[in-house]
């Protein structure tokens, strides 16, 4: 196939939806299938491989003009080229436009490739809808969900990353959902990669020194508050506890000022990051708007105890009080609570550490990617029959798809 996927986050930048698009370009370019990845051009574009992000050879890259994004410097936002994407997808013959955001550039792809009689896939990675109350414009929280239903239910399919996701998307009447759920690299994170230099710079002089760590954008939505102070809460019992915060983003200086005590990485990439996890004991997540949370992987299979709300990863892979602890959604005092019993459960953290390591061993990447590229291809097996499509470029009656 010939696959144009666009979005507005990409590596050199660090994200669950930038690394995730990463994983799935080249897990089709590997499956020799043409690729070609429209995004913002990003500062970090001016610099010489800046991160360790080793050479996209698996696709065609193309740049477009972006702008920061309003309260969130740090991400480039794509400017609406319409004309140019249209120009674009006329010239390669794209099989399939594959968006996976909903920003300015995604809607002009979506109108392009709808112009033009292109099938048009989507991904629901970020509840932004959730977000609203969280940056102080609640009152835009029914405007924001209607555009994004508008927005996905004019593509064939929209992928979401976990089944809770999907039953509450299905309220709001989105439609054409499917399930693709997100790998994790077993490679890269792992206990082997546990450093007791660094762990002695957080101030952990000796392996049993309890870390407790929270990974993520340093941002509003993410609740980290919520987090540092489940770990002021295990520190009354494990008093030499630690905190580490790895992550950049709007509220960092704020929490730095605010939380003398905690030590913040900044941002961590790789093996760095890998590094990072491994060399902590708890994970503490407090985030309620995740569509998935690939931190949640990530650090269980690094051998961390999770403490996280029951949905999403969590609810998918925690066995509470057995591999991690679940806490009710959006419920602060049980967050605490179920952090305070992680740190009673300390006798029993070594094998909690193992079968948290060993519930994410079925979730390989390739997996993933076979599911991307066969629903991909149903979506071009449909476009290539006009009679199936209607005017917008929509399946007519699809046949439903198990969840």
């Amino acid at each position: 196939m010939n696959i144009c996927i666009v979005t507005e986050t990409f590596p050199p930048e660090v994200n669950g939806v930038a690394m995730t698009n990463r994983r799935l370009v080249d897990g089709l370019g590997a499956r020799g299938h043409q690729v070609t990845v429209v995004r913002p051009a990003q500062r970090a574009d001016r610099q010489k491989n800046p991160i360790g992000v080793d050479p996209l050879d698996s696709a065609k890259e193309v740049t477009v003009p972006g702008i920061p994004l309003i309260g969130y410097p740090g991400i480039q936002m794509g400017l609406p080229v319409y004309f140019r994407l249209k120009t674009l997808m006329r010239a390669e013959s794209f099989d399939v436009v594959h968006i996976a955001t909903e920003g300015p550039l995604g809607i002009a792809a979506l109108l392009a490739a709808r112009r033009l009689r292109i099938p048009v896939t989507s991904t629901f990675h970020t509840n932004f809808q959730l977000y609203c109350e969280d940056y102080g414009a609640k009152w835009l929280t029914s405007t924001m969900l209607s555009f994004l239903r508008w927005f996905h239910n004019r593509c064939a399919y929209t992928f979401a990353p976990s089944h809770d996701l999907i039953e509450s998307l299905e309220k709001e009447s989105f439609e054409r959902l499917i399930y693709l759920g997100r790998g994790v690299d077993r490679e890269l994170f792992n206990r082997k990669r546990r450093d007791a230099s660094l762990r002695k710079s957080w101030g952990a002089n000796s392996d049993d020194t309890p870390v407790a760590i929270y990974v993520g954008r340093a941002a509003a939505e993410k609740n980290i508050p919520l987090a540092i102070e489940a770990f002021y809460k295990i520190r009354q019992r494990l008093t030499d506890a630690r905190m580490v915060v790895v992550g950049d983003g709007p509220v960092r200086a704020k929490l730095e000022k605010t939380y003398p005590d905690i030590h913040f990485a900044g941002m961590r990439y790789g093996t760095d990051l890998a590094t990072h996890y491994a060399s902590a004991d708890l994970f503490l997540f407090g985030s309620t708007s995740e569509t998935f949370g690939n931190v949640v992987t990530e650090a269980m299979t690094s051998g961390l105890i999770s403490i996280v709300y029951d949905y999403a990863a969590g609810q998918r892979f925690i066995n509470d009080g057995i591999n991690g602890f679940l806490a009710r959604f959006d419920d602060p005092k049980h967050f605490i609570e179920k952090a305070l019993e992680a740190s009673h459960a300390d006798d029993h953290w070594a094998e909690m550490r193992d079968a948290a390591e060993q519930a994410t061993a079925g979730i390989p990447w390739s997996s993933i990617i076979s599911d991307f590229e066969h629903y991909l291809a149903k979506a071009t097996h449909t476009g290539a029959q006009p009679e199936r499509m209607d005017r917008d470029g929509l399946i007519k009656n699809p046949v439903p798809e198990s969840k």
